[in-house]
């Protein structure tokens, strides 16, 4: 799968510069700048590789507002800059050690996509791909542990929505996203296990979305 992602990924960047190329001329006929206010849910498909106490993990739901800043080439080749933030609370489930509430954690995902967009009328959907860096926070690291600490990660994005037009400048959005995210969590459990404790945690979370735009 991080294979066919990697590959759709250069195919759709590598397709935008040949489309850049080749239509320059017409880059001056629409509206460049678009922005986007959704409401968002981001629900984590996650998994975890828990060293010495085994287990899993599970991580909560989150539901936020999120701002898409887009810049269009022409009228069908885009890149999208996402930005949100989302808390999650965050436990180990049957380890070892039973079940441990490891508190929450703040991530910061700015996600970088290429779109292609499917022009001809006012329903306009679009499919992307791009890069993601997401940033560990405010890290709360539960009743359990001494401490918890999460690599930066680095992954990619695909995406799929559609815009609904309301009239030349304004505009509702649907749109679908799945990171691949992953990072590796120190857990330092001294007090209450006498060890600490290596992770390789997946999130791969989905992002739902809904919300309104405009054209600048």
């Amino acid at each position: 799968m991080k294979k066919i992602g990697i590959s759709l990924m250069v195919v759709l960047l590598s397709s935008m510069n040949f489309a850049i190329a080749q239509d320059q001329a017409t880059n001056d006929n629409g509206s460049k700048w678009q922005f986007r206010l959704r409401g968002i849910v981001v629900t984590p498909d996650e998994s975890a590789d828990i060293a010495g106490i085994g287990g899993d993990a599970s991580i909560s739901t989150a539901f936020v507002p999120e701002l898409d800043i887009s810049y269009f080439f022409n009228e069908n080749w885009s890149v999208e800059l996402i930005l949100a933030t989302t808390k999650h609370d965050v436990e180990a489930v049957g380890t070892a050690a039973g079940d441990i509430d490891l508190g929450h954690v703040w991530l910061l995902p700015p996600t970088l996509t290429g779109q292609y967009h499917f022009t001809g009328g006012d329903f306009v959907p679009y499919l992307g791909a791009g890069l993601n860096l997401t940033l560990f926070y405010g890290v709360d690291e539960g009743p359990v542990a001494d401490d918890v600490d999460y690599d930066t990660s680095i992954g990619y994005a695909l995406q799929g929505g559609f815009d609904y037009m309301l009239n030349d400048k304004w505009f509702l959005n649907v749109d679908v996203k799945k990171l691949f995210l992953s990072t590796d969590a120190t857990i330092n459990a001294t007090t209450a296990l006498g060890a600490t404790v290596d992770a390789d945690v997946d999130i791969n979370p989905w992002i739902i979305g809904f919300g309104v735009g405009v054209k600048l």
